[in-house]
């Protein structure tokens, strides 16, 4: 997960992006074509045409940084939109990039109780096998 600190806003590029874009052709997406700055410190997240692959671009204050992930199946959840930027929270953000569905309150609190089952488990293994 990327290291964002409580007050970063986090956005989401609606619709697809050209992925052969990189640093500065994804900078100049922002800017251009979402009308924002992209040296202020928020995160942008594109996504491409197939869904499997998303990169996030980010300025820390130091420089800026591009991230990728792609999954090896599935999709990644993106809203419906076909332009313009959507807000996310951290948390969204955290089950965007685990191809969880932050959008349907339902899905989620199963993926929760999925994922707190597992962390429950974990670490009585761990205890019994020292």
């Amino acid at each position: 997960m990327i290291p964002v600190a409580a007050g970063v806003r986090i956005w989401i590029a609606t619709g697809h992006t050209d992925m052969r874009k990189g640093m500065q052709g994804l900078a100049l997406l922002v800017q251009e074509g979402l009308g924002r700055d992209p040296f202020a410190g928020d995160v942008f997240v594109f996504r491409g045409r197939a869904g499997s692959l998303i990169k996030a671009l980010w300025h820390d204050g130091i420089g800026l940084s591009l991230y990728a992930k792609r999954l090896d199946r599935g999709r990644f959840v993106w809203p419906a939109t076909v332009d313009g930027v959507v807000a996310l929270s951290a948390a969204q953000m955290s089950y965007l990039l685990e191809a969880i569905d932050w959008r349907n309150p339902q899905y989620l609190a199963a993926a929760e109780r999925r994922i707190g089952k597992k962390c429950s488990e974990q670490p009585k293994k761990v205890a019994a096998n020292r």
